[in-house]
C-alpha cells in the first residue's frame, strides 16, 4: 500500500506510543487510514496476546480501540481544520475516556479489523465509535473520548 497512515504523520517525538508508535520497536504499530467516512486498521494479533487458549486478551482489543480511535480523531481533525495531515503545528491526541464492551470472544490467529467514526468533534475534543471485527463479526465496541495533546506532555526539544 503506497498510501501513508495517520500514525506515519505523527512527529518524530511522539512516534514512541506502546499501540501506534512506530519508534516503539516492541509496540504494536498499528496502520490507520480512511475508508470513506470510516477510518480502518488491520491487525493480526500473535499467540502471546492469548487470554484463554484459541482467543485474544481483552487488553489487547482496548489498546487496539484506543489507539486507533486517537490516530483516526487526528486525521479528522486535519480534516476539519482543512489541513493536510503532518502540516504544522501537528495534531496529537491522547485518551481521557475509554470504554468498551465485548461482545463475543475474539478468536486469534485472524485479521482484526478496527472501524472508528467520528461522532463529534469540538474545540480539543473528538468523540469516536470503534467497532472490532473477527471473521466479519462484530467482537467488540467502544467510545473512545480523545483530547488534543496538552503542551506539558510535549518533549522538550
Amino acid at each position: 500500500m503506497t498510501q501513508k497512515a495517520f500514525q506515519d504523520y505523527y512527529p518524530e517525538d511522539l512516534s514512541h506510543c506502546y499501540g501506534c508508535g512506530s519508534h516503539n520497536e516492541k509496540g504494536l504499530q498499528i496502520k490507520s487510514f480512511w475508508d470513506g467516512e470510516e477510518s480502518v486498521c488491520t491487525y493480526t494479533p500473535r499467540d502471546y496476546h492469548t487470554a484463554i487458549p484459541g482467543f485474544v486478551y481483552g487488553g489487547l482489543i482496548a489498546s487496539l480501540i484506543d489507539c486507533h480511535s486517537t490516530g483516526t480523531a487526528s486525521a479528522a481533525k486535519y480534516r476539519a481544520e482543512g489541513r493536510e495531515m503532518g502540516s504544522d503545528p501537528p495534531i496529537r491526541f491522547v485518551t481521557a475516556s475509554l470504554h468498551v464492551d465485548y461482545l463475543l470472544p475474539t478468536p486469534i490467529g485472524v485479521p482484526l479489523e478496527v472501524r472508528g467514526k467520528v461522532k463529534m468533534i469540538k474545540g480539543r475534543r473528538v468523540v469516536v465509535e470503534a467497532r472490532l471485527l473477527a471473521e466479519g463479526k462484530v467482537c467488540a465496541q467502544g467510545e473512545v473520548v480523545v483530547v488534543q495533546m496538552p503542551e506539558n506532555m510535549k518533549p522538550a526539544k
